[in-house]
């Protein structure tokens, strides 16, 4: 039985004679030698990861100004930080975007481009008090100027992370990137074999305490990262590091289009190996990392798993979903992750840097909760017209125009034979088409319709509405037939008879 210490690791690695292979390395020599061989064999195995860290940011004291201020809001290259810490003290955020530029640029950018030396510009104002009289500040700061300037980020490197694609007609832009309509793509994270989380999922050697590579620097893993959720294999760490140490190479500002600004954050953290079942563990392959395939074009609540798969076929490029081939890509990069866990071994190998033990152990316990939510969201259910009109996709355009006289409605949707939406005609297309001198339906209706679920947030279709610039959107069930239909003045409605109910709760 291999039993070693931390400190007989850290003599090794102060006399040069210290084994370190990367992750991936790991597995194959566990294939080829066994666990008991391999735990006598290596004394650390180095991991990597490096892929959008949204829950990020960096903590940055500024200095006093002459005469003195008390910040009440704070811009980095327009970008707001928030200021509730103290006089001078703010945090800056990662997904912050510009109030200038949008999701172009961003708390992550401002990051990168203090990282890389570039200047820039701040701006504050002050409420003005007898020790801080000063109201407002504009000047020009370096990393190099700042007190301090630490990166705390309260979830990173996240143990696990589902696939990400979409069953809709619709493209959605999301965190987890852009998902094209009807399976065209799916999207995962994570570096796999390599990830930390993977090589110790039970946190025996990483906890509070633990020394890691943190974008070019040294840092520590602080505590449980937020969302921490090991009983489902979705385990997160929060750490922290100097900025001032750090190096632009392994932390990049990122936007995801449509979606919104992020960070790359570099992580490598050092698996000592101290025993046979940390060097079992640290054999894992691609092949042995399972994950879970979700489909995000339906609601959170009931988005269904559609498959399980593993990283081995994730990386071969095609996953099978619903008998389809479908083309995958990762949010993360493989190619930064190898890199981060060959510097970290080679900073072992050179002495320069030493391994630490927890001094505290991450929970194993814990479950991800969702939000207390006091008052229901209403659903579309609640809001939507139930008996509607629809016309076949067969009728003619004045077949249509006299639907909508009879019912006063202006928008109706066109079903096929089988009562299956197919398209959507309006009031208008019909003046239109009696202008253009149109006979046939199917020449003039709108076939890629927005859609709604009856069981979904009304604010969800809202947002479709704002979004698409559209007054209505059919109902649909999961075989694509209308069960009702949602507008505008429908929700006017609904919200103008909550304000009215709130005014008299008022008074």
């Amino acid at each position: 039985m291999t039993e070693k210490s931390i400190e007989e690791i850290n003599e090794k690695i102060g006399d040069g004679s210290v084994h370190v292979v990367t992750a991936d390395r790991m597995s194959e020599i566990v294939s080829e030698l066994g666990v008991e061989e391999a735990a006598k064999e290596v004394d650390v195995v180095t991991t990597g990861t490096f892929g959008p860290m949204c829950s990020s940011g960096v903590f940055i004291n500024f200095g006093h100004a002459d005469p003195p201020i008390k910040m009440k809001r704070v811009w980095l290259n327009d970008v707001e930080a928030y200021t509730g810490i103290a006089a001078v003290d703010a945090y800056l955020g990662a997904t912050q975007p510009s109030e200038d530029k949008g999701a172009e640029y961003g708390g992550g950018y401002v990051i990168e481009d203090l990282v890389a030396g570039k200047p820039v510009e701040m701006k504050a104002i002050g409420y003005g008090t007898d020790c801080y009289p000063r109201k407002e500040i504009e000047t020009t700061i370096a990393l190099e100027d700042l007190n301090q300037a630490v990166m705390l980020n309260p979830r990173n490197a996240s143990q696990r992370y589902a696939v990400a694609t979409n069953s809709t007609d619709r493209t959605l832009y999301t965190y987890m990137g852009t998902l094209l309509p009807n399976y065209r793509n799916a999207n995962y994270c994570g570096a796999g074999v390599l990830s930390p989380l993977f090589n110790d999922p039970d946190f025996e050697t990483i906890g509070v305490g633990t020394r890691i590579f943190l974008c070019g620097a040294g840092g520590y893993v602080i505590g449980e990262g937020t969302q921490h959720d090991p009983v489902n294999s979705f385990g997160t760490l929060m750490v922290a590091g100097n900025l001032k140490e750090m190096s632009a190479e392994y932390l990049k500002g990122a936007t995801f289009y449509g979606y919104g600004v992020t960070m790359y954050a570099g992580i490598g953290i050092p698996i000592p190996v101290l025993n046979e079942g940390i060097a079992k563990k640290t054999g894992i392959s691609d092949g042995d990392i399972v994950t879970e395939v979700l489909d995000y074009g339906v609601s959170r609540r009931e988005r269904p798993v559609l498959r399980k798969v593993t990283y081995e076929e994730l990386k071969s490029g095609l996953i099978e979903i619903e008998g389809k081939e479908v083309p995958t890509s990762p949010l993360s990069s493989f190619y930064m992750a190898n890199k981060i866990a060959a510097e970290l071994k080679s900073r072992i190998e050179a002495g320069k840097f030493l391994l630490s033990l927890p001094v505290e152990r991450l929970p194993t316990d814990t479950v991800f909760k969702p939000m207390k939510q006091t008052k229901e969201l209403p659903l579309v259910k609640d809001v939507m017209t139930r008996e509607v009109k629809t016309i076949s996709e067969r009728a003619s355009i004045a077949d249509a125009a006299k639907l909508i006289m009879e019912t006063q409605i202006t928008h109706i949707p066109v079903i096929s034979g089988e009562s299956k939406l197919v398209g959507i005609v309006t009031a208008w297309d019909i003046s239109t088409a009696v202008a253009k001198r149109h006979e046939d339906l199917a020449e003039i209706m709108t076939r890629k319709v927005m859609t709604a679920d009856s069981e979904e947030p009304l604010e969800l279709a809202i947002r479709k509405l704002e979004k698409y610039n559209i007054s209505a959107l059919p109902v649909i069930d999961k075989d694509r037939r209308v069960i009702g239909m949602i507008t505008s003045d429908e929700i006017s409605k609904l919200i103008g008879k909550r304000r009215r109910w709130q005014w008299r709760m008022r008074i």
